[in-house]
């Protein structure tokens, strides 16, 4: 332990610029920072959002709707740059008050209703087009339970070892090990649920699966923190095998790219507007001007 400790004062004070990597876009007050309206495109549903294990949540679930063949979910799905405050506009308040990624707006319904939190989305969206959630009562049990499970578990992998571990301005070993030892335990829950099922709900696909995987498969795959050998990743083989199998589903391939701005330039569509989106405005296309 390090003779460096921290007393708290009787009163804590905000001092900006303290956060590590998001410092400039944290601040212990909600609200709209400046007035900015938000786009609408041609589509009922309207999506803002970003690429995190969040956003992804959603639009891989539009995009297993329409792959389903459901053409009420055609959808716009705008960027908002997190790192440079564009959840704190106006517009974007006026939707999620919370100030956070992702956000929907249902314009097919009067008057056009708002939905935030990806798991809340995520259900509005499977009660509204009747799919991704069972209807047999124990197996929609199961997987809300799941669903839930992720909500809750999640800002203990992101928000707790994510930022400890890559984000913060310095490292130390007891949040680190605090949260290692959470995030481990977490993976260890879903190793032994998959040794039994093929996915989480049973052999049914569903909306857990998405909430989930975005978040899970890409720890263990070594897409968010470059953590996958620090947390011995190759040790959760139910997990990795699950993964895989939800990866290689065309949904996922394309939903993974939706308001993507790193990576390769093929994998990142910035906006979504279209299904030819995928063919014809990914960044390497426009960079090449095509």
């Amino acid at each position: 332990m390090s003779d460096n400790t921290y007393t708290p004062p009787r009163v804590w004070k905000w001092e900006p610029g303290n956060g590590g990597k998001f410092a400039n876009i944290n601040r212990p007050i909600a609200g709209p920072t400046h007035d900015k309206a938000l786009p609408v495109g041609k589509h009922p549903l309207q999506l803002y959002s970003l690429a995190t294990p969040n956003g992804v949540k959603v639009t891989v679930m539009l995009e297993e709707l329409l792959e389903q063949g459901i053409t009420g979910a055609e959808y716009d799905a705008h960027l908002i740059q997190i790192g440079e405050g564009d959840q704190f506009s106006s517009g974007f308040v006026e939707v999620n008050p919370n100030s956070k990624i992702p956000a929907l707006m249902d314009h097919s319904t009067t008057p056009p209703q708002r939905v935030f939190e990806s798991g809340a989305i995520l259900l509005y969206l499977a009660e509204k087009f009747n799919a991704f959630l069972p209807t047999d009562p124990a197996t929609r049990t199961e997987c809300l339970s799941w669903l839930f499970w992720q909500m809750g578990s999640a800002p203990m992998l992101g928000g707790g070892f994510g930022h400890f571990y890559a984000y913060a301005p310095e490292s130390y070993q007891y949040p680190i090990d605090r949260y290692t030892m959470e995030v481990k335990r977490q993976l260890d829950v879903l190793d032994r649920h998959l040794a039994e099922n093929r996915f989480m709900a049973g052999d049914e696909y569903t909306i857990a699966d998405m909430a989930i995987h975005p978040w899970y498969g890409a720890l263990v795959k070594n897409r968010v923190y470059e953590a996958a050998e620090f947390l011995e990743a190759h040790t959760y083989k139910n997990v990795l095998r699950w993964t895989e199998e939800l990866d290689e589903r065309p949904a996922v391939k394309r939903g993974r790219m939706v308001n993507r701005t790193w990576g390769e330039p093929h994998e990142q569509l910035h906006e979504r507007h279209d299904a030819s989106d995928f063919e014809l405005k990914t960044q390497d296309k426009l960079a090449d001007g095509e």
